[in-house]
């Protein structure tokens, strides 16, 4: 599981959307560890959690495939490159220029051909027929026609009730087991431990504002109240991280090289962690490692906490309905996501 997420944690450029790509082709395509279908239900779920979505459908996967440790593997293989890089590259910034809008236009188109490839396959796989491509369409066009992460959420929802009552539970069977490796109580205490760590991590950095706490408090918020992904993440990390701690040059360059490199968006948090203490290497690898953590510790709470009631909720026949109606949205979000694409090529070129 390691190796596998380290190969896409330094292959896989151009955002989240071109992430789900990468990820349907190396772990359904090449691997064969899940069918069509369970990858879209794991894209819908990953779609209604705040926080980094691909990294959480990373997290989802691996814990399917080996377990809580293969869910670990699984993220750190994803998201270890990106960090070193930026980490790197938060140390050496003053030494360093920062001109690549030439890598930038290099990244959309491959981010293209990626995601291009993943709506064709999944279209043919979960939206053969009219009632499901109407769907997908629909989603695509209110994602397009409203480009908020609450809508994301709206369209999948709406398309549940749509798949509920208007289509039947046939289909393929299920090519891979997707028993989920971990009880309810575990899945209870992982919720129990997300809003526990809402509520105190607040009053820690209040307390000791000098503290590891402290600096892990704004970073577990943005990981956990965001929808969206690494974009949307942007402007609540910049209000908790005032200018004066972060200079606005050095907040915008931390994004940009973020975009840059491989991985997910959110480990931007690892190149502020270590901007923010502006101390020794060795200090600055320390805050980086406390923001990353901090970041990504809402994934995995809340993955734990869903997965369980996905796993009992898809055996029954109108579960089996609601999902083929999101397995059809998820079609539609993620064409949505190539419209954007091209949009972001063209508007280059213009």
């Amino acid at each position: 599981m390691l190796l596998v997420a380290s190969k896409l944690g330094i292959s896989s450029f151009g955002g989240p959307a071109a992430h789900i790509g990468y990820f349907r082709r190396e772990y359904v395509e090449r691997r064969r560890w899940l069918d069509e279908r369970t990858f879209a239900e794991l894209v819908a779920i990953c779609q209604f959690l705040p926080g980094p979505a691909s990294s959480e459908l990373g997290i989802a996967i691996g814990l399917l495939r080996a377990g809580p440790l293969g869910a670990v593997a699984a993220w750190l293989g994803f998201t270890f490159p990106s960090f070193v890089l930026l980490v790197a590259f938060a140390i050496l910034f003053d030494r360093l220029p920062f001109e690549a809008g030439w890598v930038f236009a290099i990244l959309e188109l491959v981010a293209l051909v990626v995601v291009a490839r993943a709506v064709w396959s999944l279209a043919r796989a979960l939206a053969p027929d009219l009632p499901r491509r109407l769907i997908a369409l629909a989603a695509a066009a209110a994602v397009l026609a409203a480009p908020h992460p609450a809508v994301q959420v709206g369209v999948i929802a709406v398309a549940a009730i749509v798949g509920w009552r208007a289509l039947p539970a046939v289909g393929a069977p299920l090519l891979v087991s997707t028993s989920v490796p971990i009880g309810r109580g575990v899945a209870t205490a992982c919720l129990l431990l997300y809003v526990g760590l809402l509520v105190l991590l607040p009053l820690a950095r209040a307390a000791l504002p000098d503290s590891g706490l402290a600096l892990a408090d704004p970073f577990y918020r943005a990981g956990s109240l965001v929808f969206g992904g690494g974009h949307v993440v942007l402007p609540l990390l910049r209000a908790e991280i005032p200018a004066t701690v972060v200079s606005d040059q050095r907040f915008v360059a931390g994004y940009g090289a973020a975009q840059l490199v491989p991985g997910p968006l959110f480990t931007f948090a690892a190149y502020l962690g270590a901007v923010i203490v502006d101390g020794d290497p060795l200090t600055a690898i320390g805050a980086a490692l406390v923001a990353t953590l901090a970041i990504f510790l809402p994934a995995f709470l809340l993955v734990f906490a869903a997965l369980p009631s996905w796993g009992a909720l898809r055996a029954y026949p109108s579960a089996q309905s609601a999902l083929r109606g999101v397995n059809a949205a998820v079609v539609g979000l993620l064409l949505a996501a190539l419209v954007n694409i091209v949009r972001a090529i063209a508007s280059a070129l213009i």
